[in-house]
């Protein structure tokens, strides 16, 4: 294979791992982050952040390569994804699997060098996980809340690789996760509703129907009150505080964004918020900083 040959594959794949697009790694980061510094009281061990980073970068890669498979005959009815690499008939279904068993494997390698037993064993349903979510779109009726699940996972991986033990408090964190990522999946998912309905995927912007708007709303606010319930159990003060205060304001941006169901607003909406879980993390990180 000639070097031109390669490079155009390796294009293909990158494009197949939305490195591209980083908006999701972010998404999938920022919480695995607010675990990482609430676990540690501020003093994390660095080798497990970049373990982590790397991992949450594998991870989501991964995530996108088996999602693309399972949609790969949907995909080509929705105007936004028809010319993805596997859809179009760039890159083969071996291919595609392949890459998302190296991605897999690389980030159960990740997750060896730390050493942690309980780490190891959190990993098996995380790639479960990551690899079951895109098929929960033909019956769950918010396959989003799933993808919470998954894009949390991160959560109790964390805490169990600095406490070796999963405490109330990431389960908690968790469900704030949950509720986050059908808020802003719901966001996402009004971008192609229409389509959705056509060809049969389940979503929530379709299960909340002419309530999607006051579900985003609600799930955004149970969001808030857990990250703050888990913030009171660290006795946070007035920085983590600011950075929930700095999130709720973006929400309510959001909604103004949002109400008119407008599809490009609507995906604005939901790119906004790696905003919000930076933010957040902003207000965990500075508050640890300054005690």
């Amino acid at each position: 294979m000639s070097l031109a040959a390669i490079k155009e594959r390796l294009d293909l794949y990158e494009k197949l791992m939305r490195l591209d697009k980083p908006i999701g790694t972010l998404l999938l980061l920022w919480p695995t982050l607010w675990a990482l510094w609430l676990s540690s009281n501020g003093q994390p061990d660095w080798v497990v952040v970049w373990v982590f980073a790397l991992g949450t970068l594998l991870m989501r890669s991964a995530g996108c390569v088996i999602n693309d498979y399972a949609d790969r005959d949907f995909d080509k009815h929705v105007e936004r994804t028809r010319e993805r690499p596997l859809t179009a008939g760039r890159v083969s279904t071996r291919e595609a699997l392949a890459l998302f068993a190296f991605l897999c494997l690389l980030a159960f390698v990740l997750v060896l060098v730390l050493g942690k037993p309980l780490v190891i064993w959190l990993s098996i349903p995380a790639v479960f996980l990551a690899a079951s979510y895109p098929f929960t779109k033909r019956f769950f009726a918010i396959p989003q809340a799933y993808l919470g699940i998954a894009f949390g996972f991160g959560i109790p991986m964390a805490y169990a690789a600095h406490l070796g033990s999963v405490p109330a408090e990431a389960w908690l964190l968790l469900l704030a996760n949950v509720f986050w990522a059908v808020a802003y999946d719901t966001e996402y998912a009004m971008v192609d509703r229409n389509d959705d309905l056509r060809i049969g995927i389940k979503t929530s912007a379709i299960t909340f129907g002419r309530f999607d708007v006051a579900a985003v709303m609600l799930c955004y606010a149970a969001t808030l009150v857990l990250v703050a319930r888990v913030g009171a159990a660290y006795g946070m003060g007035w920085p983590f505080l600011a950075g929930l205060a700095a999130a709720a304001l973006m929400m309510g941006v959001h909604y103004t964004w949002i109400r008119g169901r407008e599809r490009m607003a609507c995906f604005k909406a939901f790119l906004h918020n790696n905003w919000v879980g930076g933010s957040i993390f902003a207000g965990i990180a500075l508050d640890f900083l300054l005690r």
